[in-house]
């Protein structure tokens, strides 16, 4: 008995394993998928870049005035002890020369 032969009566079907289409229409259809995915992820992407990007705004503008805090208080000190100097300086009788930058 052959295994592979087929049973009487029975009619092997010829399938097709390639469907035909058409190109043209699946293009269209690839390119308006690809079309539509990519829309919303671009205006996502440009909304979060936007975000992020006003997020490091905000962290500057804090750094910027944190950092103008520092100074304005540097230089309050360095002008209050210019000023003790002065003091001390006209106490000990040393002469005062514009040279000195003060």
């Amino acid at each position: 008995m052959n295994p592979y032969s087929y049973y009487p009566g029975y009619i092997p079907q010829q399938t097709e394993y390639y469907i035909p289409y058409d190109c043209e229409l699946y293009t269209q259809q690839q390119e308006q998928e690809e079309f539509e995915r990519q829309q919303p992820q671009s205006l996502g992407g440009f909304e979060r870049r936007i975000r992020n990007l006003e997020r490091q705004n905000q962290q500057q503008a804090r750094e910027i005035a944190r950092l103008n805090q520092i100074v304005e208080r540097h230089t309050f000190r360095l002008n209050r002890l210019n000023q003790r100097l002065r003091v001390v300086e006209n106490r000990l009788n040393i002469p005062f020369a514009s040279q000195d930058g003060f």
